[in-house]
Order: C-alpha cells, then structure tokens, then sequence
C-alpha cells in the first residue's frame, strides 16, 4: 500500500502543485488536517523535496474561548518544530455583517487574504493548505444539490495561484492514523459537530449513510468525479477562451455581445460565454444559472422581452447585439416622483442590489431556522421556510392586483390595502422590493412582512435568511 508521504508527493507532481526547493508556508489551524499537513511537509523536507518557511494561523474569534486556545496551539506546535508563526485575529462575525455576506463567505476571504499577507512576509513561493479528499466529497454532495454543473461540480482544485492543496486525494481517516502513530496532538473543533451547518450535515449524515448503503468507497467515488468534472470543465474553458473573441465586444455603453455569433455556437459554449461577459460586466458578483438563463432567454429571435436584470448589471436586448451595462445605486430623494419599476432575479445564497430603492437584498441559506425562526419579520430580516419556495426567488416593485397573506392573518389581502394599513406613504409604495418566488407568490414585502405559506413551521429544516440592507446603512 502507497505511504502517505508517497501520495502526496504524487499529488505534487502530477498537478505540478510545488516546484522542487521551493518555499512553503502551512497554513496552520490547529485541526487533525492541517498538523498532519505540517508533519508530511517536514518529511518532504528532509527529503529535499522543498523548504517549510513557516506557518500562518487565522483566529476567527468564532468560538470564544476555545479560539484563542486554537491559537496557542499553533503557536505551541509552530514552537515544537522550531518554525516562524505568523497569527492575526480578525471578528470575522462582524466583517460578514458589514459586507452582508454570509460567515462562510467572509471567513474564506479574510482567511485567503491573510495567507497571501502571510506569504509575503516569509517570502514563501506557495501557501499549503490542508483540504482532504473528505472535503473534496462533501464539496461535489453540496453542489449537486444546489444544481451545479460542471464548473461547480470540479469542486476544491489542486492549485489556485499560489494556493496548493498537498493531501486532496488523501482521506481523512489515513491522516488521523498518520498522527496517533506518531503520538501528535491537534485540536478538536466542536462546531464540526453542529449538523445544522450543511456541511457538517453531509458530513456526518449524508456520506455515512452512502458509505454504509452504497458504496464503502464512496469519498474516492465522489474525488473521481469531481476530477472528471474539473477536466470537462477545463476543455469547456479553452473553448470559451477561443469563443469569446467572436462574442463579446466593449463600446462606451457596456459589454456588447454579437447575437449571431453567439447563436452560431453549441449551447454548452453559448451558456459559459454569456456566463464569462455577465462576470465581466459584474466583477465582484456571483453570477449563477438562473442569472445567465435569464438573459439567455434574450437571445431567442421570438423573445418578446426586451431587457433583463442580472447580478449587477442589465442586460438589453438592442437589434442583433445584447448590451450588458453595470448597474450602480444612487441615493433617492424623499421627493422624486416614484415612478420607478425594478426587477432583479436573487440566487440563494446570493445578494441583488436595487438602485432604484437604494437598497441591497440578500439570502441565504440554513439548515437549521431554530433560532433564526424568532427575528422580527417586519424588521429588516426575515426568515422562510426553503421547502416552501419554488426558484428562483425574484426582488420587483409591486404590481397591479398584487395580493398576499400576512403572517398570522386569516384571509388574503390586496397589498394595496396593506399598505394602507401600515401607513405607507404612497409615494413610497413603488420603492417597497417584494421577493416573490417562481410562482409569483410574495414571499417578503421587504421590510414589513412574510407571506404566511412561507412560515417557518420546523425549525429543524432549511430555512433561507432574507435581508435589507440600505446602501448608505440598515433600514
């Protein structure tokens, strides 16, 4: 049976992960993971394989007390292999609320964003991190879930600039033996326990029962396919890169996109193409499948719509051309006329900015609604029940003859009417965003109330986590 030390050099190799001497910096968090990763790396130097500079430790003061201990571990363990340890301390719960992003997506970024610090500082050539072929698994479940395709589907990738990931095709498991044959210590995170988290559901629930009923070797089953899925997904890249010339052009008004050339490609290729310019015209937003379909659906010749919005952007259909053109906020005055009508498709997660009512909406996800089930749902959150939803969610301006049912009323209600009640001014009325699902249901009237289909009645299933926030602060 391959060792461990000669699997991972194997992985290094065959994606061409660290060039032989070069520096590396570990990130270090304290988990069985990213010691065993710290403990190889050393014996690959020994090897003469490559040169340990250091470590990095990230406190994300998530877990109190038991953070801080994470982070004299590290600092004990960096002290024990006579290592450098660079450690910052960031409240990434804090930075998520500020960027209306969720926990995970600022953790990961903040973390990201350290490590290259990191990097600099110890002048490393590659940044190793401790992703296992556990977490490749779990990734590939997640996303087949949410619908991913190839592209998502590819899952966590070998290297990402200088980001490498030296035990990808090891299991958890190995590692953990690796250690307590070498009597090392790590840490225990207990929040990798909290099966309302997705992952740790599929961790802990999912993969088991597949395991056990299925397939024993179901965790390599699953890296093959993420790896088939990165190759597919790779060919798909180089069409694109060859496609786009043809496709996409630049003018003064925005990114302009030639309909018959685009029309002339394979609908794989069309999709990712029109999915490459939308990310072109949105850097910094997440464009999913939903967004790209709906301005897809712009390029039929029968399509009677002439415009779209997307994730940042809006996209008109003008003669053979598709023009997608940056959308940014504006602060609206308490006296323009409200004359405004917007509608913007939300991803879960995702997050839509609304210049029209000077605002942001977003959502998330959660597999737990226990406690988030009790905010107020005419504050500036709400929380509904995802089982409930059809998809996609869209954020718009009200509509004629729209009707709803209040949370906790009997009866439908004309929203007319409920605005009437709740005092809103009617100059006001057209800037009220209504996140309503494929079926045209109000699912929030932002600010004031749920729809009562949408009650959060278990609050041990997911929930999606609606919220405004109001681009000069909350509402």
């Amino acid at each position: 049976m391959q060792s461990l030390i000669a699997c991972v050099r194997r992985t290094l190799r065959r994606h061409d992960l660290v060039p032989h001497g070069a520096r590396v910096l570990v990130a270090l968090s304290g988990g069985s993971d990213s010691v065993a990763l710290l403990h190889l790396m050393l014996e690959l130097q020994q090897e003469g394989d490559l040169s340990v500079v250091g470590v990095a430790h990230l406190n994300h003061r998530l877990r109190g007390v038991a953070a801080d201990e994470d982070e004299t571990f590290c600092r004990a363990v960096a002290a024990s292999c006579s290592l450098p340890i660079l450690v910052e301390s960031v409240d990434v719960a804090a930075a998520a609320r500020d960027a209306h992003r969720s926990i995970e997506h600022a953790a990961r970024r903040l973390r990201y964003e350290f490590l290259h610090r990191a990097a600099d500082a110890l002048g490393a050539d590659r940044i190793a991190v401790g992703h296992t072929c556990d977490d490749q698994a779990e990734t590939f479940l997640m996303r087949l879930l949410r619908g991913a395709g190839p592209i998502g589907l590819a899952g966590i990738h070998p290297r990402v600039g200088i980001v490498v990931r030296p035990l990808l095709n090891i299991e958890r498991q190995k590692l953990r033996e690796y250690l307590m044959d070498r009597a090392v210590s790590f840490r225990e995170d207990a929040s990798n326990l909290d099966v309302a988290i997705p992952r740790n559901r599929v961790r802990h629930e999912l993969l088991p029962l597949l395991r056990e009923r299925f397939s024993p070797a179901i965790v390599q089953t699953l890296r093959r396919e993420a790896d088939l899925a990165r190759g597919d997904a790779d060919h798909f890249d180089e069409l694109v890169a060859s496609a786009q010339a043809g496709v996409i052009g630049e003018t003064a008004e925005g990114i302009v996109l030639d309909l018959r050339a685009l029309r002339a490609l394979p609908v794989a290729v069309a999709r990712r193409v029109l999915r490459a310019a939308m990310q072109r015209a949105a850097p910094d937003r997440f464009v999913g499948f939903d967004a790209v379909e709906a301005v897809f659906d712009l390029t039929e010749e029968s399509c009677e719509t002439r415009q779209v919005d997307g994730p940042g952007q809006r996209a008109e259909r003008c003669g053979e051309t598709i023009v997608l053109r940056s959308r940014r906020g504006r602060t609206l005055s308490a006296h323009e006329p409200n004359t405004v009508r917007f509608s913007y498709l939300l991803e879960v997660p995702g997050e839509v900015e609304l210049p029209e009512a000077a605002c942001h909406i977003s959502a998330e996800i959660s597999e737990c609604g226990s406690a988030q089930a009790r905010l107020d749902s005419g504050s500036n959150q709400a929380v509904v029940a995802a089982t409930s939803l059809t998809a996609p969610l869209t954020v718009r301006s009200r509509c004629q003859g729209d009707a709803f049912r209040p949370l906790g009323l009997r009866g439908r209600k004309k929203l007319q009417d409920f605005f009437v009640d709740r005092k809103v001014r009617r100059a006001e009325r057209d800037l009220v965003p209504l996140v309503v699902d494929a079926e045209n249901r109000i699912v929030w009237v932002a600010g004031y109330a749920v729809g009562e289909e949408f009650r959060v009645i278990d609050p041990g299933k997911p929930v999606v986590i609606l919220r405004m926030t109001h681009l000069g602060g909350e509402w």
